[in-house]
């Protein structure tokens, strides 16, 4: 049988995971989106050096 701690334990450990994903996929979002801008952003820093 379960405990009441280890379900506790449990629902902390799927709240980390759930957040866990939400920013990685907020992660992914911003890179696709600012993606071309970093990219240029970075060539401009290169060629300036």
């Amino acid at each position: 049988m379960v405990s009441g701690e280890q379900i506790e334990q449990a629902q902390g450990l799927v709240e980390y995971a759930l957040i866990l994903i939400i920013v990685v996929v907020i992660v992914v979002v911003v890179l696709f989106v600012l993606g071309n801008s970093i990219g240029s952003m970075y060539s401009n820093v290169v060629v300036v050096l």
